[in-house]
């Protein structure tokens, strides 16, 4: 044999090796999610991926981060730059998620293909194209967290209305303790839409204006609330810098009362406090009582991305799909582990009351930004008011033309 095919025949050799090698090491998928940092079902959701690893022989590189606007901005992005990852946990059934669904499977197509998965097609879920492309995990509420031993300590009223309220943060203020944990830089989310509950039924609040004109009195006066309660010392002096982690640890070690938050953040509550802490509904700026009205609803799932749909990695991908969203996984995924007082206390929220999706969730993503990032910080300080607020923007179209 000549040199030429012994090199051939050596080369081969090595191809066929490499082939062997990257057959044994099986596939890799990309994910993302929001199963990280201050979610406790975080280890849950990666125990369920090296799981799945160790039944298949595939790799999953993971690139989840705790949920904020910069978190979505990054998965937006990658999907704009063509780098979206095979298996996504992202918001549906909104603005969040509309520039994506040309980029991810309807449920029906890869149930069509794989009809033994079954994957459930949830009407809550249902996007303006007819279609449903996320499989949910677990739904949420938002609500007036309280440290119901520190009321008892301080003497302080519970808030079961707006007076009482105000005469509790005027108490933990004057006691060194924060009224309200809350960051305004970073995730002032729950802060605006509870305010704009506080002052709007349910009418005003499913209202989606096109113009200023249009815009309810009652969003208006909700901008005016969270300036009054920032006047009345209810964020701390650093609300404006810190961020959202640095304030559910302020909460968490008990140097604030309350917290406005949703039912994700209950699985950072140690067990032992469950009986020393209450979701309260939001009080009333103007009449008697709370909210009959509550934050709430399924708005995030587990998409399928057609950039594995098209690949080689689609068994492989719909795999892992399928094992993310079996019921004992997301029954796992979704505990958010409430007991005692604590769990009581949010089923009484909820109970009774009509559930209404956030405000924010239909608002386009610059016009949600604005809102969220700038008004509302500037609103709280006084350097911007509720009527300028909403004329910027309006002024994006939020609610489209």
């Amino acid at each position: 044999m000549n040199l030429k095919k012994c090199l051939a025949a050596l080369l081969a050799a090595v191809l066929l090796l490499s082939a062997a090698g990257a057959a044994a090491q099986g596939i890799t998928l990309r994910t993302i999610s929001c199963f990280a940092g201050p979610d406790a079902s975080d280890e849950i959701y990666v125990d369920i991926l090296r799981r799945y690893e160790a039944e298949t022989g595939n790799t999953v590189l993971d690139s989840s981060a705790a949920s904020d606007e910069t978190w979505k901005t990054s998965v937006l992005n990658e999907f704009a730059a063509g780098n979206e990852p095979d298996v996504l946990f992202f918001f549906a059934a909104g603005a969040d998620s509309r520039p994506i669904l040309s980029r991810v499977v309807p449920l029906e197509e890869i149930n069509r293909e794989y009809p033994e998965i079954r994957l459930p097609e949830t009407e809550a879920l249902r996007e303006e194209d007819g279609l449903v492309y996320a499989v949910p995990v677990r739904g949420y509420w938002e609500g007036l967290y309280v440290h119901t031993d520190l009321f008892e300590q301080y003497g302080a009223p519970l808030p079961r209305d707006w007076d009482s309220l105000l005469e509790a943060i005027r108490i933990f203020r004057e006691n060194g303790i924060i009224p309200i944990a809350v960051s305004l830089s970073d995730i002032p989310h729950y802060v605006a839409e509870l305010a704009i509950l506080a002052c709007a039924g349910q009418e005003d609040q499913q209202a989606r204006p096109k113009t200023l004109a249009e815009v309810p009195e009652s969003w208006l006066e909700a901008m005016r609330v969270i300036r009054e309660l920032a006047e009345a010392g209810a964020f701390a002096d650093n609300a404006w810098a810190t961020y959202d982690s640095a304030a559910m640890d302020v909460f968490l070690t008990k140097k604030a009362a309350m917290r406005l938050d949703g039912s994700w953040f209950a699985t950072s509550i140690p067990p032992a406090w469950m009986n020393t802490m209450e979701v309260l509904p939001m009080p009333r700026r103007n009449g008697d009582g709370v909210s009959d009205c509550y934050i709430g609803g399924v708005s995030m799932g587990f998409y399928l991305t057609r950039r594995a749909w098209n690949s080689a990695r689609r068994d492989a991908a719909v795999q892992l799909l399928s094992m993310l969203t079996a019921p004992e996984n997301v029954a796992r995924l979704g505990d958010t582990t409430l007991t005692g007082h604590l769990q009581a206390s949010a089923e009484d929220m909820q109970e009774g009351r009509m559930m209404l999706s956030p405000l924010q969730d239909s608002m386009s993503k610059n016009a949600r930004e604005v809102w969220l990032l700038e008004c509302i910080p500037a609103v709280a300080d006084g350097s911007m008011t509720a009527e300028q607020c909403w004329e910027k923007v309006m002024a994006l179209a939020p609610f489209g033309k």
